[in-house]
């Protein structure tokens, strides 16, 4: 049976509220996160970046960074600069051209997210380890592709 342009618009609609919804539930854990840790919200998001860019393995420059979470150069700094203090960011100069910088969750940041976020993520896992590598793979897709014609870019 065809898919009508109404029933793709109702899957649409069904699915933009699942993703808003799950965005809301990860702000509050992230929020929730921020207050862990004694920092803003913001501060703890940047700090989430890293982390994620650094296991990635592609540890985050400021520039970036500063991309991912659209703050300007200046409010960056700052928020580095907080991080730093507390002891939950450290800045390396690891790449050829010793201008850039690298940042770097510290040992004690990595283990109260490991803490914080252990329950949620184990969680999350069984549930994700129900369905097939494939179907996974196609999730992202659709996920990667539905958010490029927001950001513009899905040509």
């Amino acid at each position: 049976m065809a898919k009508t342009s109404g029933d793709v618009a109702m899957q649409r609609q069904r699915l933009a509220a699942g993703l808003i919804g799950y965005g809301a539930s990860f702000t509050e854990l992230g929020r929730r996160f921020a207050e862990t840790l004694g920092v803003h919200s913001t501060d703890a998001f940047a700090l989430m970046e890293i982390a994620a860019a650094e296991a990635a393995g592609t540890p985050l420059s400021p520039a970036l960074l500063s991309k991912r979470i659209t703050l300007t150069s200046g409010a960056m700094t700052t928020l580095i600069n907080r991080l730093e203090q507390a002891g939950y960011v450290t800045r390396s100069r690891e790449h050829t051209d010793r201008r850039v910088v690298t940042l770097r969750c510290s040992a004690q940041a990595r283990r109260l997210a490991d803490e914080f976020f252990h329950t949620v993520n184990a969680e999350q896992d069984a549930i994700l380890a129900e369905y097939s590598t494939d179907q996974l793979e196609q999730f992202e897709t659709l996920i990667a592709r539905l958010r490029a014609t927001m950001d513009g870019s899905s040509t």
